[in-house]
């Protein structure tokens, strides 16, 4: 079985989803998870906040813009009476749903609701557009089967469990429809997978039902050596590890979620990125295997804050470094980058919600200087902290830009830099003009 997801662009009009449905009728069985329309999300999550501040008003006045506008959706994707009536039911039954949030008392979890709003819709137009046009399918309820547990982690067994339950109901089947990004929690309340989800459900479901491929279609087809809306002549690479590719999706490339390579590579699923506007191209396999050694692309991730630690104590002392851990830990606040000296330690963070209470913690061991709006460039290939001169090559493109942080050697797969966000643009056609210009 395949799993194949279409993310919200894919799905963002009429015409797409009929260019969607076309892909997915063939007769080898599969799973198709869906995004949101393109926008919706957004649109929600701007209802959400007319809800927070309690403007009733202009809450209203919203909802119902955007049920016109899926209005508009049905009456251009239908062509019988029968179904647009259908597809005005449908959407009336979830706007009408969305109204009931309008009230006095509005929570996280009711947002998480009103969220999952986008998905829901969305798999059921894409079901109702494939029964009109005569293709048996079945729209596979998410919330029946994904799951994540008090960590916030997916239940792996619940998930496996279920979602195979639900698809021995339909032993005649070959098409499954359901809903990316969306999920229950351990308390069986609706909950998301947070922004970009969709990815990590189409690859959790892939581990879950042990899929042939999975595979992930967007607007773009594939990684490129670079950022294409930066850089100009990238290239699509046709090949990468699974290592390789978790580098450059949690580095910035946009195109993966960064969580979405674990669950494939721990079941040693190939993972495709395809392009929904080019069908026809091959797009970016992702294996177990790297595909020769060396440099293979550049990404980059913003909205870095730098935190650099100096204090005396850390001379010959130890012990220093895990009570400053601890700190982030306890406000569970990830780290990106770390360097260290004799007197001090920087690190960097890309979650801000905490930065205070982190810096308050901090200056209790020494001086913390605090720098936002920064950018980590990571160069990424297979062996690269190994290959001669590659460091060299890196630094002499970025020779006319100030960089803060450098991290090299902890992973054979990147060498990683920090530096200003007003010099990424600089920085990226600078890496691609000195290592990609034989290319």
């Amino acid at each position: 079985m395949r799993v194949m997801k279409f993310g919200g662009t894919s799905v963002g009009n009429p015409q797409r989803i009929r260019e969607v449905a076309l892909l997915i009728t063939d007769p080898e069985p599969k799973i198709v998870v869906l995004s949101a329309m393109t926008g919706t999300t957004n649109d929600l999550v701007r209802y959400s906040e007319y809800l927070y501040k309690k403007d009733s008003g202009n809450a209203k006045l919203f909802i119902e813009k955007l049920r016109s506008n899926y209005y508009r959706v049905v009456d251009e994707l239908f062509t019988s009476e029968e179904y647009k009536e259908i597809g005005i039911t449908l959407i009336d039954s979830h706007f009408d749903h969305l109204n009931d949030f309008n009230q006095d008392l509005f929570t996280q979890f009711e947002e998480k609701a009103v969220l999952a709003q986008g998905e829901l819709i969305s798999t059921a137009l894409m079901y109702y557009h494939l029964k009109e046009t005569g293709r048996e399918c079945v729209l596979l309820p998410a919330l029946n089967f994904m799951r994540i547990d008090k960590d916030q982690e997916p239940d792996n067994y619940y998930i496996r469990e279920n979602i195979n339950r639900e698809l021995s109901l339909y032993p005649d089947c070959n098409l499954f429809i359901t809903q990316g990004f969306i999920c229950r929690n351990a308390y069986g309340e609706i909950d998301n997978l947070k922004r970009g989800g969709s990815d990590y459900s189409a690859s959790i479901i892939g581990a879950a039902v042990e899929s042939d491929e999975i595979q992930i279609w967007t607007d773009i087809d594939g990684f490129h050596n670079n950022d294409p809306r930066f850089v100009k002549h990238t290239q699509r690479i046709d090949h990468l590890s699974f290592g390789e590719a978790a580098e450059l999706a949690y580095f910035g490339a946009k195109i993966l979620h960064p969580t979405s390579v674990r669950p494939a590579q721990d079941k040693n699923i190939p993972v495709r990125l395809k392009n929904t506007m080019d069908p026809d191209s091959p797009g970016t396999l992702i294996t177990d295997q790297a595909s020769g050694s060396g440099l293979k692309a550049v990404a980059a991730k913003d909205g870095i804050t730098s935190i650099r630690v100096q204090s005396d104590r850390m001379l010959l002392a130890f012990g220093f470094l895990r009570k400053v851990f601890e700190i982030f830990e306890s406000h569970r606040t990830s780290i990106d980058m770390i360097a260290t000296s004799e007197v001090s330690v920087s690190m960097t963070i890309d979650q801000t919600d905490k930065l205070q209470e982190i810096r308050s913690d901090l200056e209790s061991y020494g001086t913390v200087e605090v720098i936002e709006n920064q950018t980590i460039i990571c160069v990424v290939g297979d062996m690269i902290a190994e290959s001669r001169g590659m460091a060299v090559q890196v630094l002499e493109a970025l020779k006319e830009i100030p960089v803060r942080m450098i991290s090299y050697g902890s992973s054979n797969n990147n060498i990683s830099v920090l530096i200003s966000s007003e010099h990424k643009v600089e920085a990226l056609n600078s890496l691609s003009d000195h290592l990609f210009r034989d290319l």
